[in-house]
């Protein structure tokens, strides 16, 4: 795909829906992930209860399980996809609303409850989302594709990450940030209604057979398929490892202010992270799948020694915004080739259940490192806790250069193409 083919890919129809589609997705995490965790910090709760709280997004390492079902069954209105993404983004909205309702220090277990199940619905929603996607895009539209898809999703943790921290500190305080949280739901719902809903190739399954059975049986009857699985485990996993405590670090560690926080690593981190999203959709252009992966792979552990280095210098602006800057550049170019190949493993036939089984795989290191991240900071400090978030980045790229030939096939043939 040329370079200007990829800039002309941005003045579509169907990449701006994507654009608004992946904002709705990513609107979500962040309410339930690092702007809760900051709620939390910022009420005084322990740092190993705040670990604990990571578990929440235990819907987005399970959200296989369900997605046969979201294949299979199809709503009474708007079609398949576009029915279950409108169910899901009205009941995100009540759901997010609820939590704006509860306060931590008086109903910290029902604040959970919540929590978890607007985890669940955006694990849902983004089921549909991913497979719509998958079902849209051709193999030379997956860079770009993925780009847009991580640009609306970023966009979307900038408001819910940055904007909720700021508007919470500054002027809304947390409830009303929460229900404002709520109301741009209407995004998705907006998109939603504008969508063409695409064709299943090969049709929908017709039974529960095709829709659980056929997915998997496909996909582990495939050359090298447990360690494809173990790659896309272990590629992120120094990233999860890193981002999991980096609000409370920042707070806690050299000591900045919710807004100073809100503002750099929410604001302008996540603009980084845009930024290396469409950069490393730009560069797939010209580069394979498999160089991508490793460029940006090695770029993405690399630049988290930064945070060890902020943990040994102490507060300092300057390096704060170098660190946090570079760190994401470098995460969002790894996430747009990551994304890409996650595309590229799924069989259009079976697109919502194996990228789901996909991608829920790719949760597990940002859910389940939580509890292990709160202990080794108490047991071990922040500079050794970032020196470890490098070393568990290692055995990732480790994977990927095993697995050079079938990323290669991969990339020529795709998985889908049939």
């Amino acid at each position: 795909m040329a370079l200007a083919d990829y800039a002309a890919a941005f003045r579509s129809r169907k990449i701006g829906l994507l654009l608004l589609l992946g904002f709705a997705s990513g609107l979500p995490l962040a309410l339930t992930a690092g702007t809760l965790q900051a709620w939390l910090a910022a009420e005084n709760v322990d740092i190993v209860a705040i670990g604990w709280f990571a578990l929440v997004g235990q819907p987005y390492t399970y959200k296989f399980l369900w997605a046969p079902f979201m294949d299979r069954y199809v709503p009474p209105f708007l079609g398949r996809r576009r029915g279950w993404l409108l169910v899901t983004q009205v009941l995100l909205a009540v759901a997010i609303a609820f939590m704006g309702t509860l306060t931590p220090a008086d109903s910290a277990w029902l604040l959970g409850g919540a929590a978890l199940a607007v985890a669940f619905l955006s694990a849902s929603q983004d089921i549909v989302f991913d497979a719509l996607r998958t079902d849209w895009l051709e193999r030379d539209e997956r860079g770009a594709g993925a780009a847009v898809s991580v640009l609306g999703y970023r966009i979307a943790m900038l408001i819910s990450g940055a904007g909720a921290l700021i508007l919470a500190d500054q002027w809304l305080g947390w409830h009303a940030a929460y229900w404002l949280m709520a109301a741009l739901m209407g995004v998705g719902m907006v998109a939603t209604w504008f969508v063409v809903e695409p064709e299943a190739k090969g049709g929908a399954p017709k039974t529960l057979d095709d829709a659980v059975v056929k997915p998997f049986a496909e996909f582990f009857t495939r050359e090298g398929a447990i360690a494809l699985l173990l790659l896309v485990v272990l590629y992120k996993l120094g990233d999860a490892f890193a981002g999991n405590l980096t609000t409370t670090f920042l707070l806690r560690g050299p000591g900045f202010s919710l807004t100073e926080v809100g503002a750099i690593n929410k604001g302008f981190g996540l603009a980084a992270t845009i930024f290396g999203a469409l950069a490393g959709g730009a560069l797939m252009a010209k580069m394979r799948l498999y160089r991508a992966l490793l460029v940006f792979g090695i770029l993405q552990a690399i630049t988290n020694l930064g945070f060890m280095l902020l943990a040994a210098s102490g507060k300092s602006y300057a390096l704060m915004v170098t660190v946090i800057g570079l760190e994401n550049l470098c995460g969002g170019m790894g996430t747009a080739a990551y994304v890409a190949l996650l595309m590229a493993l799924c069989d259009r036939r079976f697109s919502a259940t194996q990228y789901a089984l996909l991608s829920a795989l790719s949760a597990v290191g940002r859910v389940y490192v939580g509890p292990v991240a709160g202990y080794l900071v108490a047991g071990f400090g922040w500079t050794q806790f970032f020196f470890f978030t490098f070393l568990i980045a290692l055995p990732g790229l480790a994977v990927l250069v095993w697995m050079r030939k079938r990323i290669d096939a991969l990339d020529v043939a795709g998985a889908n193409s049939g």
